[in-house]
């Protein structure tokens, strides 16, 4: 175990000073910001709301709450569970370039949250799965060098986050008959969806 420890502790060090410059400050600095993601989606989701059809409709239904569960279940049990300090609180010379947050660090709320998140746009909209992987990749990386999270934070935060999203979707799936099917675009069943059916492969 204090082999990982230091390992982890190792690799943190060497995102967090060792590949730094100013294009990835600016970068993860803003990709770490979860405000500007919120607004995105305060303004995406009444589309898929309006204009989106059946599966815009569900999509934003699931959506909100896998994210509502991914967060609980991190922030609200597993962080109290292992009570891990933050690095920026624990080791000397950490380049902080965000708050450093008075919550515990494993697992990482931000990557569970965003692996969920991709994980459902990917059951809905697999054609873009890269870019949502990719995104959620970059917000993961981000706590690292920003200073605020251990690589096995993220590591942890997105199979919590991933696997959560997968269990809803079995869930859902499995639920009672009143519940509106998930009808993914590209499966059977799904009928109706207007243009949000075209976006998936």
């Amino acid at each position: 175990m204090n082999e990982l420890l230091a390992l982890d502790t190792w690799l943190f060090v060497v995102v967090n000073t060792g590949v730094t410059n100013p294009l990835a400050d600016a970068l993860f600095t803003f990709v770490t910001n979860k405000y500007y993601l919120l607004v995105f989606l305060g303004l995406v989701f009444p589309i898929l709301l309006w204009k989106g059809g059946r599966v815009g409709r569900i999509f934003v239904l699931v959506m909100l709450l896998t994210i509502t569960l991914s967060d609980r279940v991190n922030s609200g049990l597993l962080k109290k569970l292992v009570e891990r300090p933050r690095p920026c609180r624990t080791l000397s010379d950490v380049r902080v370039l965000v708050h450093c947050g008075s919550g515990e660090s494993f697992p990482s709320s931000h990557a569970a949250n965003i692996f969920a998140a991709a994980t459902i746009a990917t059951a809905f909209y697999r054609r873009f799965r890269w870019y949502f992987f990719s995104y959620a990749g970059l917000v993961a990386l981000s706590r690292v060098y920003c200073g605020v999270h251990y690589p096995a934070d993220i590591l942890a935060g997105a199979v919590v986050g991933a696997l959560l999203a997968l269990l809803l979707l079995g869930f859902w799936r499995l639920g009672p008959g009143r519940w509106p099917p998930l009808a993914l675009p590209g499966r059977q069943g799904a009928h109706s969806g207007g243009a949000a059916d075209s976006g998936a492969a």
